[in-house]
């Protein structure tokens, strides 16, 4: 993998802030754009723009063969059986939003249980909480383990046959851990529970087939994986699906409307209400033409090595703490000692470096490490290890700072 070659297709890596070659280690909040996808935007509306599946003629016509075109490379690259099973949203939580409303609500009683982890993104807490909320149900979580894995003997314990629902990451956007989801789906369906997986810090970064992991739905956003915002999947099994109603209503999901009554289109438009997001499913067909050119294993070694070498590089840095398991996606968040994270960002951001610092929309989990908040940085396939150099030197002159400060 020639990261030079790809960092080339990335236009707004090649600019100075601050004075200072940009360094942008926050590819788990949004990840940037290649020229493919881009120009893939830009030409849909210089050349095809019209709505979708209604017009015959011919803008209409390549509109439609475009959007629909995105939804059969999306149910390739997941390895789903039908592109019946690919539904667009605007992104990660829509996606959970449908299967909490249609799924959780009308299959849910007094006595069930969720099942998720304190280390989930809101996204996967929120609906959860209202779902239960709605139907008498009970919102329980998995413990982690004190290096924030998932042991299975407690996942074993934890579901049973009052369990209706388990919710968990792929990947956690703040530890890195990469959760056993296979195994934890195959002891969900031993107890007649479903598998939900939070897929947005799974899927940029490693190959992911549905059908082997036994998921029953699958939910992730394009921007995190190349493409453009807005735009997001959710992956179910058929069946599921089928007797899910649509959350949303009114033009393109319908079949028939009579002055009291409607019915759906089939699968998976019933889940599609108004005018779909055409540019932003093009656009993420382009990122998975670009992503699977490159090759998600050939990802997923480069991220691995670059997280071994951050670990090994940071761990240099005498009072800085870092949180997460060894094993991890490519991701590390940290602490200086007696520093705010958003100071430590700050500084860093002078230094042309861009990482993130808060809670990261994972509240809980800060809890669960005793912090308020953390600095993130995250890495993805355009990223070198001279750039984790420089997040060291950054860190350095962070520690000289503040230390001259106090």
């Amino acid at each position: 993998m020639d990261v030079n070659a790809i960092r080339k297709q990335f236009p707004i890596l090649d600019q100075n802030v601050n004075g200072q070659p940009l360094v942008y280690l926050d590819s788990s909040a949004t990840s940037q754009k290649p020229l493919a996808v881009i120009e893939a935007v830009e030409n849909y509306y210089k050349f095809h723009n019209s709505n979708v599946h209604r017009g015959v003629h011919t803008l209409g016509t390549r509109a439609t063969d475009q959007y629909e075109g995105a939804r059969e490379k999306v149910r390739n690259f997941i390895n789903a059986e039908s592109t019946s099973q690919v539904i667009f949203t605007r992104g990660t939580t829509t996606s959970i939003n449908t299967v909490a409303y249609s799924y959780a609500r009308n299959n849910l009683t007094e006595g069930d249980e969720i099942l998720i982890t304190p280390m989930e993104h809101h996204s996967n807490i929120i609906p959860w909480q209202q779902a239960v909320k709605a139907t008498g149900a009970t919102l329980k979580y998995l413990p982690l383990q004190e290096n924030g894995t998932i042991s299975l003997d407690d996942v074993k314990e934890a579901i049973t046959n009052k369990t209706k629902i388990v919710a968990i990451m792929h990947v956690s956007n703040v530890l890195g851990t990469i959760n056993p989801i296979k195994e934890i789906a195959q002891i969900a369906h031993q107890n007649g529970a479903v598998m939900l997986v939070d897929g947005a810090q799974g899927i940029p970064h490693l190959k992911v087939d549905v059908q082997d992991l036994d998921c029953d739905f699958y939910a992730f956003s394009g921007h995190k994986m190349c493409g453009p915002t807005g735009i997001g999947v959710l992956y179910g099994k058929k069946q599921l699906l089928e007797e899910m109603e649509p959350v949303e209503f009114g033009g393109e999901m319908i079949d028939f409307v009579n002055l009291y009554d409607s019915t759906w289109k089939e699968l998976p438009w019933k889940f599609e209400g108004g005018t779909p997001i055409i540019a932003g499913a093009i656009g993420l067909g382009a990122a998975i033409d670009f992503l699977t050119e490159i090759g998600l294993e050939n990802i997923e070694k480069h991220e691995s090595e670059l997280a071994s070498y951050a670990l090994q590089q940071l761990r240099t840095i005498d009072g800085l703490t870092i949180y997460g398991p060894k094993e991890r996606a490519g991701l590390v968040t940290f602490n200086l000692d007696d520093v705010h994270p958003h100071d430590t960002a700050t500084v860093l951001d002078a230094e042309g470096i861009a990482v993130r610092a808060g809670h990261h929309c994972a509240q809980p989990l800060m809890r669960w490490l005793d912090v308020s908040s953390t600095a993130r940085a995250s890495f993805y396939l355009y990223n070198t290890k001279e750039e984790i150099d420089r997040l060291v030197e950054g860190l350095n002159k962070t520690k000289e700072y503040f230390g001259d400060v106090f």
